[in-house]
């Protein structure tokens, strides 16, 4: 069963996949997005604080991607650009929320929503910038890695 942080996630992705496309404003994608299946089971506050900070710090988060591209970020697909900038908005923002799991997460979404081996790509891309965001993080759960000395 999905939780409702991941539900929320889904929901964020398919409201930002609207505000790429169309660049509506979230008053109108929020109320698109409780005609959706699920949408009660969502974590609300959570939903709104993806897809309200994502949206407002949209050039932010894609600029701290963006050297981690093979490509300009307007070439990435709508779901892989929406992912990586929920992804990046959570390492960014949502410390309490570790890393592994944002990766995670935006993984599974990029699995169930992107193309064939979009994961892979989201993967990397975020695997790199948690390094950048989340070094003491990082460092901690790299094996053989970050431990003191006996």
């Amino acid at each position: 069963m999905k939780s409702a942080r991941h539900k929320a996630r889904e929901l964020a992705l398919q409201g930002l996949y609207q505000w790429l496309l169309a660049k509506e404003n979230t008053a109108e994608i929020r109320a698109h997005l409780a005609e959706f299946k699920g949408h009660d089971k969502a974590d609300h506050d959570y939903l709104d604080l993806l897809l309200n900070g994502v949206i407002a710090d949209a050039a932010e988060l894609d600029a701290g991607f963006a050297p981690l591209l093979d490509r300009p970020v307007n070439e990435l697909s709508p779901v892989e650009r929406g992912v990586l900038m929920l992804g990046a908005y959570e390492l960014a923002h949502v410390p309490d929320v570790p890393y592994k799991v944002v990766i995670n997460e935006a993984v599974e979404l990029a699995k169930s929503y992107g193309g064939t081996d979009g994961h892979k790509y989201v993967n990397g891309v975020l695997d790199k910038l948690a390094a950048k965001l989340r070094p003491a993080e990082v460092k901690a759960r790299k094996p053989g890695r970050g431990k003191a000395a006996a």
